[in-house]
Protein backbone atom coordinates (compact mmCIF):
# COMPACT_ATOMS: atom_id res chain seq x y z
CA UNK A 1 0.00 0.00 0.00
CA UNK A 2 1.16 3.49 -0.74
CA UNK A 3 1.75 6.21 1.83
CA UNK A 4 -1.41 8.07 0.78
CA UNK A 5 -3.49 4.93 1.40
CA UNK A 6 -1.87 4.47 4.80
CA UNK A 7 -2.55 8.10 5.74
CA UNK A 8 -6.22 7.76 4.73
CA UNK A 9 -6.52 4.50 6.67
CA UNK A 10 -4.98 6.22 9.70
CA UNK A 11 -7.44 9.11 9.42
CA UNK A 12 -10.44 6.76 9.15
CA UNK A 13 -9.12 4.79 12.14
CA UNK A 14 -8.69 8.01 14.14
CA UNK A 15 -12.25 9.03 13.27
CA UNK A 16 -13.55 5.72 14.59
CA UNK A 17 -11.49 6.01 17.76
CA UNK A 18 -13.09 9.44 18.27
CA UNK A 19 -16.55 7.92 17.71
CA UNK A 20 -15.67 5.17 20.21
CA UNK A 21 -14.74 7.78 22.81
CA UNK A 22 -17.79 9.88 22.07
CA UNK A 23 -20.30 7.03 22.23
CA UNK A 24 -18.74 5.08 25.08
CA UNK A 25 -17.44 7.78 27.40
CA UNK A 26 -18.87 11.17 26.41
CA UNK A 27 -22.37 10.31 25.24
CA UNK A 28 -24.14 12.49 27.81
CA UNK A 29 -21.57 15.30 27.97
CA UNK A 30 -20.27 15.86 24.43
CA UNK A 31 -22.91 13.81 22.58
CA UNK A 32 -25.64 16.46 22.68
CA UNK A 33 -23.26 18.98 21.09
CA UNK A 34 -22.32 16.60 18.27
CA UNK A 35 -25.73 14.99 17.67
CA UNK A 36 -27.86 18.15 17.78
CA UNK A 37 -30.79 16.51 16.00
CA UNK A 38 -31.14 13.87 18.73
CA UNK A 39 -33.47 14.93 21.57
CA UNK A 40 -31.46 15.84 24.69
CA UNK A 41 -33.79 13.90 26.96
CA UNK A 42 -32.88 10.65 25.16
CA UNK A 43 -29.14 10.73 25.81
CA UNK A 44 -29.36 9.27 29.32
CA UNK A 45 -31.76 6.43 28.43
CA UNK A 46 -29.70 5.48 25.35
CA UNK A 47 -26.30 5.52 27.05
CA UNK A 48 -25.88 1.73 27.00
CA UNK A 49 -26.96 1.48 23.36
CA UNK A 50 -24.51 4.23 22.39
CA UNK A 51 -21.69 2.49 24.28
CA UNK A 52 -22.42 -0.68 22.31
CA UNK A 53 -22.20 1.27 19.05
CA UNK A 54 -18.97 2.83 20.25
CA UNK A 55 -17.49 -0.60 20.88
CA UNK A 56 -18.26 -1.60 17.29
CA UNK A 57 -16.52 1.56 16.07
CA UNK A 58 -13.53 0.55 18.16
CA UNK A 59 -13.41 -2.81 16.40
CA UNK A 60 -13.40 -1.03 13.05
CA UNK A 61 -10.53 1.19 14.21
CA UNK A 62 -8.63 -1.83 15.52
CA UNK A 63 -8.95 -3.60 12.17
CA UNK A 64 -7.73 -0.54 10.30
CA UNK A 65 -4.77 -0.17 12.65
CA UNK A 66 -4.04 -3.87 12.18
CA UNK A 67 -3.89 -3.27 8.42
CA UNK A 68 -1.24 -0.60 9.01
CA UNK A 69 0.86 -3.04 11.05
CA UNK A 70 0.42 -6.12 8.84
CA UNK A 71 2.96 -7.36 6.29
CA UNK A 72 2.84 -5.92 2.78
CA UNK A 73 1.11 -8.97 1.29
CA UNK A 74 -1.70 -9.11 3.85
CA UNK A 75 -2.24 -5.41 4.63
CA UNK A 76 -4.27 -4.52 1.50
CA UNK A 77 -6.71 -7.38 2.10
CA UNK A 78 -7.20 -6.42 5.74
CA UNK A 79 -7.58 -2.75 4.82
CA UNK A 80 -10.08 -3.61 2.07
CA UNK A 81 -12.24 -5.61 4.45
CA UNK A 82 -12.34 -3.01 7.21
CA UNK A 83 -12.69 0.00 4.89
CA UNK A 84 -15.56 -1.82 3.15
CA UNK A 85 -17.20 -2.40 6.55
CA UNK A 86 -16.87 1.31 7.35
CA UNK A 87 -18.23 2.30 3.93
CA UNK A 88 -21.22 -0.04 4.22
CA UNK A 89 -21.99 1.20 7.75
CA UNK A 90 -21.73 4.79 6.52
CA UNK A 91 -24.00 4.17 3.55
CA UNK A 92 -26.54 2.43 5.76
CA UNK A 93 -26.38 5.28 8.27
CA UNK A 94 -26.84 7.82 5.50
CA UNK A 95 -29.91 5.98 4.22
CA UNK A 96 -31.50 5.39 7.61
CA UNK A 97 -30.33 8.15 9.96
CA UNK A 98 -28.72 11.23 8.39
CA UNK A 99 -27.26 11.95 4.95
CA UNK A 100 -24.30 13.66 6.58
CA UNK A 101 -23.02 10.25 7.71
CA UNK A 102 -22.15 9.43 4.11
CA UNK A 103 -19.72 12.35 3.91
CA UNK A 104 -18.24 11.87 7.37
CA UNK A 105 -17.91 8.09 7.39
CA UNK A 106 -18.52 6.38 4.04
CA UNK A 107 -16.80 8.78 1.65
CA UNK A 108 -13.41 8.77 3.45
CA UNK A 109 -13.54 4.96 3.55
CA UNK A 110 -14.39 4.78 -0.17
CA UNK A 111 -11.53 7.14 -1.00
CA UNK A 112 -9.26 5.00 1.19
CA UNK A 113 -10.39 1.89 -0.71
CA UNK A 114 -9.56 3.57 -4.01
CA UNK A 115 -6.07 4.42 -2.78
CA UNK A 116 -5.52 0.88 -1.46
CA UNK A 117 -6.54 -0.62 -4.80
CA UNK A 118 -4.64 1.88 -6.96
CA UNK A 119 -1.31 1.69 -5.12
Amino acid sequence: MGIAAQILIGLVAALHLYILWLEMFAWESRGPKVFRGFPKELFAPTKVMAANQGLYNGFLAAGLIWSLLADAATAPRIATFFLACVAIAGIFGALTAARRIFYVQALPALIGLAFVWLT
